[in-house]
């Protein structure tokens, strides 16, 4: 763009012969006097003019240019915030529904807590209660088993005696010189007893010796010293008498219980 001080540049050809063909210009100094100064003055306006209507076109589309670039980020930015802040919201409320999960379940494992422990303290206060209302009873059990333990103690006794006795009349069973009375009057020693003693009564011992004597016929080997090796019946018999014992025993102390 020209200044508005700089000359127009005329379109005045020079005389190529005034110098003798050196094609030198015409100066400003001799354009003046020939135009006039309104002229110039006229013709320089029109010009400027023009130069700046130019420029003020070329500022005008660079203005909108910039415009619409700064438009088209501003909605870039705009769109992309958007997208950002529906990230964040959708991330929020998950995390929204995530809490609620977590306090729904706290709370929920809170209540069941409660309800348990209830339960417990029901259960504590039911045990606490059958307790006191049981103390009485394991007095009596306890004063009942010691009593019960002591007829324990003496079927044990009976029945260690009728085992060396029956023993003693199997080895003469199997003896091939002892005699046959000796083993009878054992036998008849062995049921009178059964009938007078109480805990053989007890026990109904008489029916089982009565089959003993009837039935053990088994003896060992000929040259056995041992009499244990001898009968099979009747250790049966005895192993069962001792079980009955431990059995009357509990059940002794279990009807003692109920009765009070």
């Amino acid at each position: 763009m020209n200044n508005l001080n700089d000359p127009p540049n005329w379109n005045i050809r020079p005389d190529s012969r005034a110098d003798g063909g050196g094609g030198s210009r015409w100066n400003y100094a001799l354009l003046v006097p020939m135009l006039g100064l309104a002229a110039f003055r006229w013709i320089w306006s029109r010009e400027s003019q023009k130069e700046i209507a130019k420029e003020r076109e070329a500022y005008r589309q660079r203005t909108v240019a910039f415009q619409q670039d700064l438009e088209a980020k501003y909605h870039a930015v705009i769109s992309e915030n958007r997208r950002a802040v529906a990230q964040l919201s959708l991330e929020l409320e998950k995390e929204q529904n995530r809490t609620t999960s977590y306090r729904e379940a706290l709370i929920s494992q809170g209540r069941k807590l409660v309800e348990e422990k209830k339960l417990l303290e029901r259960e504590w206060a039911k045990v606490m209660q059958e307790r006191s209302q049981l103390q009485p009873l394991r007095s009596v059990y306890l004063s009942r088993l010691e009593e019960e333990e002591d007829w324990q103690r003496k079927a044990r006794l009976m029945l260690k005696e009728v085992g060396e006795a029956l023993a003693e009349r199997q080895n003469i069973y199997c003896s091939l010189v002892t005699p046959r009375r000796s083993r009878l009057e054992l036998e008849k020693n062995l049921l009178v007893r059964a009938a007078v003693d109480p805990v053989a009564a007890d026990l109904e011992m008489a029916a089982g010796l009565t089959d003993i004597f009837k039935h053990d016929t088994y003896c060992g080997d000929i040259w056995n010293s041992n009499k244990r090796q001898n009968g099979r019946l009747m250790w049966l018999y005895l192993k069962y008498w001792e079980l009955v014992v431990e059995l009357k025993k509990f059940k002794r102390v279990e009807k003692a219980i109920l009765e009070k």
